[in-house]
Order: C-alpha cells, then sequence, then structure tokens
C-alpha cells in the first residue's frame, strides 16, 4: 500500500549505503525524495562489507523481503564454518566461535560492498523510482529558517524542506553544521584490504583448504594487529584484511596502492598460513583509519540541514556497524520527519538526534574495545576462558529495531527537547541503549 503522501521534500546529498536508505526510507514515509552524487557512474568498487541483523532488519522489509533474499544470494553462508581464531604465531584455533541461526527478519550480511551496493542502488533508482542525480558535485549547502538547499559546480541552486549530508567524513555540510572545518585525524592505525579470485589459493597445499569446503571465516589475533581472511561464494572469491599500527598523518587523501613486501615485514615470525595467503594477492588498498572528534551535534542552526552516516559519526572496522548505523540514521529521520510534519521539520531533525546520539556514541565505543581486546590479548587468559577472545555480538546492538524505537519513543524526545529549551533545565539523553530490543 502507497504511504500517504507528506509533501515534505528532502535531498539527500551521497549514494551510499547511508544515503540510499534515508532515501528509500523516506519514500516508504511518504516523502519526496532526490539524492545527489558525486561520482559520475556506479562502480562495483571495494571488498568487504558487513551488516548486523539490526541492519538485516531494515532490509527485511524493502520490497517484502525480496531486497534481502538477493543480497544473502551474494553473502558469506557461516552457517556450518563459523569464525575460527588463530593465535598469531603458533597458528593454533583458540576459539572456535559458532556462527547464530539466520532468521529471515534479521538476517546478518557478509559480502563484496560494491555488488551489495548495486542491489540497493537499483532498487532505489529502477524500481522505486527515485531520482538519483550522478556526477554532480556539490560546491555549498546553506539553509533558511524555512528551506535548505544546495549548490552544484554548474552553479545550480536547489531548495528542498531538509537537505541530509550523507557524503562521507569530508562532507562540506559539516562546515556549515559546525561553523568551523575540523580536519580528520589519524587513528593510530591503517588497514591493508585485498579481494581475489581463488585461482592461485586452490593449487596451493597450503592454502586450497580454504577454497575446496565452502564458505570461511578466520582471525589470526597479534600483537597491535589482527588479520582476518574469508573465502565467499563457495569459495570461489577470497578477501582478506590487516588492521596494523600506523602512526603517519592525514593530509588530503587516505587510501593508497599497498605493497606486499609491507605486508609481509608485519607479518614476521607469524603462522607461515598468513604469508602463503597475502603473497597469492594481485593488488592490495593501504587504507589509513581516521577519526574524528565526536561533533558536538549533527544539525544546522535552523535544523533544515542534518548530517548522516559518516559524516556524522565514522566508524573503526572492529565494530562492524559503521553501514548498518547509518542506515538506523536514515529510518530514524524518514519517521521523524513523518511525525513532525511538513510544518514540523525543524523539531522532527532534532528529535532524530535525541534519538541517535548516545546509542551511535555507545556503538561507536565497541569498536574501540574490540579492536583492544584482540590488540592486547592476554594469552593465559585466553588458555583459562577461550571465549574471551570471540568476536562480540551484542544484543543491545543486533537486536535494536530502528524504526519501531523512533516510532515508539518520538514523543519522548519532543517532549526532551522542550525541556531542554527552558532556561536553567536539563535533562538526560534518551538512553544510550535503548530498551526497545527484539530476540
Amino acid at each position: 500500500m502507497a504511504p500517504t503522501p507528506t509533501g515534505i521534500n528532502v535531498i539527500i546529498v551521497g549514494a551510499g549505503f547511508g544515503g540510499l536508505t534515508a532515501a528509500i526510507e523516506c519514500h516508504r514515509q511518504g516523502h519526496n525524495v532526490t539524492i545527489y552524487e558525486n561520482f559520475p557512474a556506479l562502480k562495483t568498487l571495494g571488498d568487504i562489507i558487513s551488516f548486523g541483523a539490526n541492519g538485516g532488519r531494515i532490509f527485511a522489509r524493502w520490497a517484502d523481503g525480496a531486497i534481502a533474499r538477493k543480497l544473502r544470494s551474494l553473502c558469506i553462508d557461516l552457517t556450518d564454518y563459523g569464525f575460527r581464531i588463530h593465535k598469531y604465531d603458533t597458528g593454533e584455533v583458540v576459539y572456535h566461535q559458532p556462527t547464530p541461526p539466520q532468521r529471515e527478519e534479521a538476517p546478518v550480511f557478509n559480502g563484496h560492498r560494491g555488488e551489495l551496493h548495486e542491489v540497493v542502488f537499483n532498487y532505489a533508482r529502477d524500481e522505486l523510482g527515485i531520482p538519483i542525480h550522478l556526477g554532480q558535485h556539490v560546491d555549498e549547502y546553506f539553509e533558511t529558517e524555512d528551506k535548505a538547499g544546495i549548490v552544484l559546480k554548474s552553479g545550480e541552486r536547489v531548495e528542498a524542506d531538509i537537505v541530509i549530508g550523507a557524503d562521507g567524513v569530508r562532507s562540506k555540510a559539516r562546515e556549515l553544521v559546525l561553523g568551523y572545518v575540523d580536519k580528520p585525524k589519524s587513528s593510530g592505525y591503517a588497514v591493508w584490504r585485498a579481494w581475489f579470485s581463488n585461482k592461485d589459493m586452490i593449487a596451493d597445499p597450503r592454502t586450497k583448504e580454504f577454497c575446496e569446503n565452502g564458505d570461511t571465516f578466520n582471525g589470526w589475533i597479534g600483537p597491535d594487529v589482527h588479520f582476518l581472511f574469508s573465502t565467499i561464494k563457495g569459495g570461489k572469491d577470497c578477501c582478506w584484511v590487516l588492521t596494523h599500527k600506523d602512526e603517519h598523518d592525514i593530509d588530503e587523501s587516505w587510501s593508497f596502492p599497498g605493497k606486499l613486501e609491507d605486508v609481509y615485514k608485519v607479518l614476521e615470525g607469524w603462522d607461515p598460513v598468513c604469508k602463503a595467503i597475502v603473497e597469492k594477492t594481485p593488488s592490495l588498498v593501504d587504507w589509513k583509519l581516521v577519526y574524528r572528534d565526536p561533533l558536538p551535534t549533527w544539525v544546522s542552526k535552523h535544523a533544515r540541514i542534518l548530517l548522516l552516516g559518516d559524516a556524522a559519526h565514522p566508524f573503526l572496522p572492529t565494530s562492524a556497524q559503521g553501514a548498518t548505523q547509518a542506515m538506523e540514521d536514515g529510518v530514524t529521520i524518514a519517521v521523524a520527519l513523518k511525525r513532525g510534519g511538513k510544518d514540523g521539520v525543524p523539531a522532527a531533525v532534532r528529535a532524530h538526534q535525541e534519538l541517535r546520539y548516545e546509542r551511535v556514541r555507545a556503538v561507536q565505543k565497541t569498536g574501540e574495545s574490540t579492536r583492544d581486546r584482540w590488540h592486547k590479548t592476554d594469552w593465559e587468559t585466553v588458555k583459562q576462558n577461550p571465549k574471551s577472545i570471540e568476536f562480540p555480538r551484542e544484543d543491545w546492538i543486533h537486536g535494536f529495531d530502528a524504526e519501531k524505537y523512533a516510532e515508539d519513543n518520538y514523543d519522548e524526545a519532543i517532549k526532551k527537547l522542550a525541556i531542554k529549551q527552558e532556561p536553567e533545565e536539563e535533562t538526560a539523553p534518551l538512553a544510550a541503549v535503548p530498551p526497545a530490543v527484539v530476540v
């Protein structure tokens, strides 16, 4: 059934997972939405990306589950294999973490970023008819009390009731929202990433086991380093990521071609299987992990411009939640705009931040805690309690239903905002770990 039109006009800058989700969810809630994207054409680039069950619950509501089923067909299936965690030097499996059963209403996805993105992009553009303007560089954001808009490189000005900046950590919307330019900083870590076919892997007796028995997922944990290796599509494709210390300054770019000899240096003294995998890599990317200081706000002065996803809150890969949290953002603003109505857009935008801010910060911290758990492993503790080294899958994160939470708590968020605006009154934000958990 078609949603009731709200008459709210939404511009979204950026067609990544966060921007596309915001567009799809705004369409579901009856808003008029248009996307502007800098890239001139869709390219299936990248390597592995993960979506937790809290993201899967969002995908599962699209096209009566058809999109989720299409995504699952492209993703890794670890039902039988699980996640095998190795000690970095001996190679022994110290913990075999089982894979939770897939749930149709909240599936989990791990697949090639470009392939999954193409499915979502085509759904938004071709099935829902959402206008997506490619090759459109945004030079400027602007707002008044009544409108917001963007200025394209061509000089064209486009206006709407709200503009959502979903264009990553370098979003120009950040400058307008914050009132200053904040530069990215090094997190102290970088990641080498690679994706390649199994041709050489399967020909090598040392590595063929990873490609002959379906999908696999293995991790080697060492001091200030972890190496994750997956095979996917029944062992046909291979991908790995290696997180390591890196203190180089961040300037204009943080993604470079990587050098295998640099990887080999980090892996000296490691399980020889790791090098046997890496040496078959035709090319790799050296990706510096950046962070931003927590922003005081994601909302502009007149609350007509909103930062979403990485533009508001970049995540470390060890959270496995960056893209999923951007999706939760998209769901929440769409619900908030519906509840606020065309005359209540600024209140809805502020309510969105009230609903999201503490949860996002709490989930962000899990990226640091998981990284530190692995990089500072006490192997005696692991010997006594192997489960202590597992990758955490916490119910308060994965059981969360962003749409239900926004619907159930929107009125409370509006009340809290009203109280905050009263002089000499303070109130705590909505809970960082919302109780609305679906298990």
